[in-house]
């Protein structure tokens, strides 16, 4: 008798043709894009210098997956979008992956990556840091006149037992409180730190070790620090005063700040009572806080609208105009929330579910490292073009996510991308780009 099989899926039919679907259509992957990772760190050199730092205690004669296959097998996942290590139960079938890692077999297993997030403790998180600002400053031809310093903290929410989770009264919920420091769209720093702690813990000792770096290659380069209210301490801004460090913070509002900037608040209303249109007014006051060692300078904004007063303050070592400062200088830390949505939204910085503490910092670095290759695609390959402004989620979508068939054999391994595919022409410039010197 034939044999006959069912279809895994049926559809409706159209125009009286059946539709089936079963997953068993051989070597074809939808993650062709997977190249354009691949361009990315070899430009980079970025995961074979986070192999070199972190210690592999594994016996070679024993070796079947090299530690720079399960650092890129993992980062480039999480490009992908695979953010949970299940997910490489079936990937590392997948001939694109292999072929990105430059394996001929099955990739690592799940249990094998996980075993790879456990060796991790904070000398190579410290490591692994220094390689991250490294290939920042490799990533200039020339010496930069001026770089803002974006520090700001986040919660990363967990549901478990986790060590170091705490429960955070702002926010609401048991989580950790990471530190991300960024410079334009580039990441320096993504610390994974207790919730327990005040917002600013370390991020002095942080802005230290990188003035000390960032000085050191390039010894006339102007640093300016930028932070919300929640990075205001004044020994912070007394040691950025004697290391030549300009800073622009955020400051929380209080009976005194609010008794100085009355008098411009009283213009703002008076303002909108005639126009009935928001009003903005900016001036500059001396403030100096009761555990202060000085006074400095406060840009005052007062905003009056419908909704009443809004007043907001600023300390700032930066001379000129108080609201070209606020608008074009403060104002710019808005950029910084939207790279660290990409990190917990799109590259899932905040899928700390571990149990150890190191093995979730090990997963916060993952998670940047990918960043780090996104954001070189974004920086390298799409500059000037309709993407140059895209999030990871766009590029994900629009560039990695390609359907391709493939064929391996001896001689060579092809990839057949769809023809239908409509970002043909920009996907070729990107590759272009990034293979160039």
């Amino acid at each position: 008798m034939p044999k006959c099989t069912q279809p895994e899926l049926t559809f409706p039919s159209f125009d009286r043709r059946k539709i089936e679907a079963s997953f068993t259509g051989g070597d074809v992957s939808s993650d062709g894009g997977i190249l354009l990772l691949r361009e990315a760190d070899r430009r980079l050199g970025l995961v074979a210098a986070l192999d070199e730092v972190l210690v592999d205690p594994r016996h070679p004669v024993f070796i079947t997956h090299r530690q720079v296959d399960l650092l890129r097998q993992r980062i480039y996942g999480l490009a992908l979008g695979y953010e949970d290590l299940n997910d490489h139960a079936t990937l590392r079938r997948d001939l694109a992956f292999q072929t990105a890692l430059e394996r001929d077999t099955e990739l690592a297993s799940a249990p094998t990556l996980c075993r790879l997030e456990q060796r991790v403790n904070r000398q190579a998180a410290v490591a692994f840091h220094q390689v991250l600002i490294e290939k920042f400053i490799a990533s200039f031809a020339e010496a930069p006149t001026e770089l803002i310093l974006d520090f700001d903290a986040t919660d990363d929410r967990v549901h478990g037992n986790q060590e170091g989770r705490f429960f955070h009264g702002y926010y609401g919920h048991w989580c950790f409180l990471p530190l991300y420091v960024f410079c334009g769209e580039q990441l320096l720093v993504s610390y994974l730190r207790p919730s327990n702690r005040d917002g600013a813990r370390h991020a002095w000792a942080i802005l230290k070790l990188l003035t000390q770096r960032l000085r050191e290659a390039w010894p006339q380069v102007r640093l300016i620090v930028r932070a919300d209210s929640g990075f205001c301490r004044w020994k912070m801004l007394r040691w950025c005063e004697r290391a030549r460090v300009d800073y622009i913070i955020g400051l929380a509002r209080n009976r005194r700040l609010e008794a100085l900037g009355a008098p411009l608040m009283a213009q703002a209303e008076t303002a909108y009572a005639a126009a009935l249109q928001k009003q903005r007014h900016f001036a500059w006051v001396d403030y100096r806080a009761g555990t202060w060692d000085r006074k400095r300078r406060v840009i005052a904004k007062a905003e009056f609208s419908a909704q009443g007063r809004n007043p907001r303050f600023v300390v700032t070592s930066l001379e000129g105009d108080a609201q070209a400062l606020y608008d074009e200088v403060y104002c710019g830390r808005g950029e910084m929330e939207n790279r660290i949505k990409e990190q917990q939204l799109g590259l899932f910085s905040d899928r700390t579910s571990c149990h150890s503490w190191w093995a979730n910092q090990f997963r916060v670095i993952l998670s940047a490292a990918a960043y780090v290759l996104m954001e070189t695609i974004r920086r390298v390959g799409l500059r000037g073009t309709q993407l140059a402004r895209a999030q990871v989620g766009t590029i994900r979508l629009k560039l990695l996510k390609v359907g391709t068939v493939i064929v391996r054999n001896t001689r060579r391994i092809r990839f057949f991308f769809a023809n239908a595919y409509p970002y043909q022409e920009l996907f070729k410039s990107v590759r272009a780009a990034l293979s160039s010197a």
